[in-house]
């Protein structure tokens, strides 16, 4: 059944293609955090260790909340990583393993990439779509990523 909630089938339709690409960014970086949290070593091995873990901890959050808005919204999830990877503009990075400091500026990079990238979909949220709801949602996962930023950035300095 579809859902009647004063949002017509064409607008909820693109919102959720948006979402999908949302959902494939927040898997292939919760992805690339898992990779870096399994492979980080060094002097900060432990400290790194656990916030990689933190981070990737949220990121499962965020996926499984973007996953059920796009069904609430009334469409279906996707769930395969070649999926995901042909929506995302995150990339992997297969066979490489940096230093913790490459890591550090490669997450940091991400998620300012996924920043931007919100911004924008809450503007054709807000002002397109007039979507509300998503439009909020989308803020509170853009606060997220800010926050998750400003955390790497400080290791940089």
């Amino acid at each position: 059944m579809k859902p009647n909630i004063g949002i017509s089938e064409k607008t909820l339709i693109d919102v959720n293609t948006m979402l999908s690409a949302v959902l494939s960014n927040e898997m292939t970086l919760y992805t690339k955090t898992r990779k870096f949290h399994w492979n980080v070593s060094g002097d900060s091995f432990m400290e790194l260790h656990k916030l990689f873990e933190n981070q990737y901890k949220q990121l499962e959050e965020s996926i499984d909340q973007v996953a059920e808005r796009i069904n609430k919204l009334g469409g279906k999830t996707i769930g395969t990583m070649e999926e995901f990877l042909n929506l995302s503009s995150i990339k992997e990075a297969p066979g490489k393993y940096g230093s913790s400091k490459e890591m550090i500026m490669e997450l940091l990079k991400d998620h300012e990439t996924i920043v931007i990238e919100l911004r924008k979909n809450i503007e054709d949220c807000s002002e397109s779509f007039e979507d509300a709801g998503t439009t909020d949602f989308l803020t509170g996962l853009m606060e997220q990523h800010e926050t998750i930023s400003w955390t790497l950035r400080r290791y940089l300095k």
